[in-house]
Parts: structure tokens; C-alpha cells; sequence
């Protein structure tokens, strides 16, 4: 693409952009997972990210118009709390991406094995392959564009809508009964959990540059990506609670509800969805971390791997561990989301509390009660939590002496 194009990001689709940044495969998963941890009641760690997801809308949008870089939420830590925060962040972004990809491939397999039959090593099996064809495909260069993207955002939406719509007559009001049956502290551990599937605000800051008029365009695009994302959760969470009912702790909700709304071709309908976001997804998780991996660490001398097919090895070598744990038991898919949940929770952290800093007025109120309400789903992540101390640890530790100033904060992304 070239830079002329990328200064003609219209309202729409840049809209559409933010739509697949929040949207993805893990829309496939979570409902299930969720109904799982705390049952009917999960719909009330639905609501209030949703609340939530509109503060982070809020913020983002703000530090997008204060902060227009491409450097991304890293940057926007960076200014507000200093280069080694900002540092950490990034860090726990690149951790948060390398853990969350063979998630991804896990959920595509799901609904290929719901389809064809076996169990977990098949789903494992088709877990690895998966994550060696999105790998190669990015060792060979292929990036999805904007206008894939555009595609894959409409493939979901389209197949969301007709599993809500189709199986709203299967729904009954008694498969919200008991209403919590895992007590009401169930609720912040599904939130927690949740939160891997609202991940995706800090993607206005890398789009801000491209709007022609950010000051006007930023805000429209991003309500109506809030509008959007808003009523596919609500009614994919309301669906599956209110029709699969006991049946709502699945790996593959979306094939049950298009088993109600289409008959029969419902679990090929979902494999297909299932198969072409994880490959679409997985690519541009691993291109858009690849930018900053390229801020974050140094190239080596001579001919040796590059950020990328280093940022690569890390997926390919994580990935491949963590399936195969995940196939033989040792690891279940709720544990494998809660690693990318909360390094993802710990980023916002430090980006809201950075916007309490760095923003002023009605949108700096809006920072605070983010970030408490990100304090508090942090608490329920337990073991989880050495994730992100870990990588601070490690970031932070070779650099207790002196801050570097202010004319070399540059550097230390370089």
C-alpha cells in the first residue's frame, strides 16, 4: 500500500478496521467459555466489558489525537509513565500475541473437529497445522490487506447475525436458571477471561495518521465500531445462553447456534467461518506485532534472523508447546486464554493509567474508572499474574541505573 493510500482511510472503513481489531476468532470461543465460569450470569461480565469496552473507546480516541504515532499503545505508555514502562508495555503486547496465537488455531480446530469428529490430539493435531500455515505465510511475506481484512469482518458479522437471528426461536427463558450457579465472584473470573476477545482499542493509534481528518473522523469511526462490536457481543452472548442453555459450555458455540438457525449445514457453515478467520486473524495479529518487535529489538549483525523470523520462532516454538500440552490435558483452553488475558489486561492498565497523566478534562475522568475496573479483573487472574511481573522483571532489570533522558528515549526502542 502506498502512503498516499494510507492517508485516504475513509470514516467507514476505518470503522470497519476497528470492527476487526476488537472482532476475531476469539468471538467463536468465548461465549462458551464464559457460560462455562460463571453460567447465565456471565452475561453481567459481558455488560459490564461492553461499558467498559466505551471508556477504552473514549481514551484511546483521546490519546490518539493528542499522541498521533505509530508507535501504538507502547508510545502512549511511554509518554505518560516513562521509556522503561513503555518498554514493558511493548514487551507485554509481543508476550500477549505469541501467547494468544495458538489460541486462535485451537478455536479453527475446535470447529474442524466438531465437524469431522476426534478428540483433543486430532483438535491438536489440527491446532499445529494451522499454526505452520500461518507461519509460513508470513515467512513468505503475505500480509493481509486492509481490504481482507474489510472481508473477514463481514464474514463474521454475517455469520453471526444469521446464527442469532436463526436460533432466536429455539430460545427458553428457564435456560437462564439458575441465574449463577458458580457463586457471584464467577462473574470477575469470566470478565478476566473475557477480555481476551476486547483487546484491540490500541489499534486506533497506529490507524490515527491515516485519517485525512483525524479530529473528525476518529471519533465517528470509532462510535460506530462501539455500536458494532456492542450488538454482535450482546446478542452472540444472549443467544447462547438463552438456546444452548446447559449445552452453553462448548468450545464451538457458534456451531450450535447455526445447527438451530440453519439445520444441518450449520457445524460446516461454522468449520468454514472458523478456518478462514483463524488464518486471516493469525496473519494480521502476527504483521501488526511484527512493527513493534521491529521498535523493540535490535538486529543482530550479519545474516541472522530478523525481528519478524524471530518474532516467527517465538509463535512457531510457544505455539507448537502449548498445543501439544493442551492435547494431552496438562493444559486446558480456559488456562491457555487467561496468559494473553492478562498481559493484555496489564497493557491497558498501564495505558490508562498513563492517560490519567497525560489527558485532560471529561476524557481523563473516563481513564480512571478504566483503569480501576482493569486493577480489579487483574485480581481474579491468580497464577496468571507472574506473566506480566515476569516480563517486567526481565525488561526492567538490566536498566536500574540511570532513566535514560529525555533526547534518548528513542533509542531504547531501537
Amino acid at each position: 500500500m502506498t502512503s498516499a493510500n494510507q492517508q485516504n482511510l475513509t470514516t467507514a472503513r476505518g470503522a470497519a478496521l476497528y470492527i476487526g481489531a476488537i472482532l476475531g476468532p476469539g468471538l467463536l470461543l468465548l461465549p462458551g467459555l464464559a457460560a462455562a465460569e460463571a453460567g447465565p450470569a456471565s452475561i453481567l461480565a459481558w455488560l459490564a466489558l461492553l461499558g467498559l469496552s466505551g471508556l477504552f473507546a473514549a481514551v484511546f480516541t483521546a490519546l490518539g489525537r493528542r499522541i498521533p504515532s505509530a508507535g501504538g499503545v507502547m508510545g502512549y505508555v511511554t509518554a505518560g509513565l516513562g521509556p522503561r514502562a513503555g518498554r514493558a508495555t511493548g514487551w507485554m503486547f509481543l508476550a500477549g500475541v505469541v501467547g494468544g496465537a495458538p489460541i486462535v488455531c485451537l478455536i479453527g480446530a475446535s470447529y474442524v473437529t466438531e465437524l469431522t469428529g476426534g478428540g483433543q490430539p486430532t483438535r491438536a493435531a489440527a491446532a499445529a497445522a494451522l499454526l505452520l500455515i500461518v507461519i509460513g505465510l508470513a515467512a513468505a511475506g503475505l500480509r493481509a490487506s486492509a481490504r481482507a481484512q474489510l472481508v473477514l469482518v463481514s464474514l463474521l458479522t454475517v455469520v453471526v447475525v444469521v446464527a442469532v437471528a436463526g436460533s432466536a426461536t429455539a430460545a427458553r427463558v428457564a435456560n437462564w436458571a439458575p441465574f449463577a450457579p458458580y457463586g457471584w465472584l464467577s462473574v470477575g473470573s469470566a470478565a478476566a477471561t473475557l477480555m481476551f476477545s476486547f483487546a484491540g482499542w490500541e489499534a486506533v493509534a497506529p490507524l490515527t495518521t491515516r485519517f485525512a481528518d483525524p479530529a473528525r473522523q476518529l471519533p465517528r469511526a470509532v462510535a460506530i465500531a462501539l455500536a458494532a462490536t456492542t450488538a454482535l457481543y450482546l446478542g452472540l452472548a444472549v443467544a447462547t445462553i438463552g438456546v444452548l442453555g446447559p449445552r452453553a459450555a462448548t468450545d464451538v458455540p457458534l456451531a450450535g447456534l447455526l445447527s438451530h438457525g440453519i439445520g444441518a449445514a450449520g457445524p460446516d457453515v461454522a468449520a468454514v467461518a472458523a478456518i478462514v478467520l483463524t488464518l486471516g486473524a493469525t496473519n494480521a495479529y502476527i504483521n501488526g506485532a511484527a512493527a513493534m518487535a521491529g521498535q523493540l529489538v535490535r538486529p543482530l549483525p550479519g545474516r541472522r534472523l530478523a525481528p519478524m523470523h524471530r518474532l516467527l520462532a517465538a509463535i512457531g516454538v510457544a505455539g507448537l508447546l502449548l498445543i501439544t500440552l493442551n492435547g494431552l490435558g496438562i493444559v486446558s483452553t480456559a488456562a491457555l486464554v487467561a496468559v494473553p488475558s492478562t498481559l493484555f489486561l496489564t497493557v491497558y492498565l498501564g495505558a490508562m493509567t498513563s492517560a490519567v497523566r497525560v489527558l485532560r478534562g471529561r476524557v481523563r475522568l473516563a481513564a480512571v474508572p478504566a483503569a480501576l475496573a482493569v486493577a480489579v479483573m487483574l485480581v481474579f487472574c491468580g497464577w496468571a499474574l507472574a506473566l506480566p511481573a515476569a516480563v517486567a522483571l526481565a525488561v526492567c532489570g538490566p536498566h536500574r541505573g540511570r532513566v535514560p533522558t529525555a533526547a534518548r528515549q528513542l533509542s531504547c526502542y531501537r
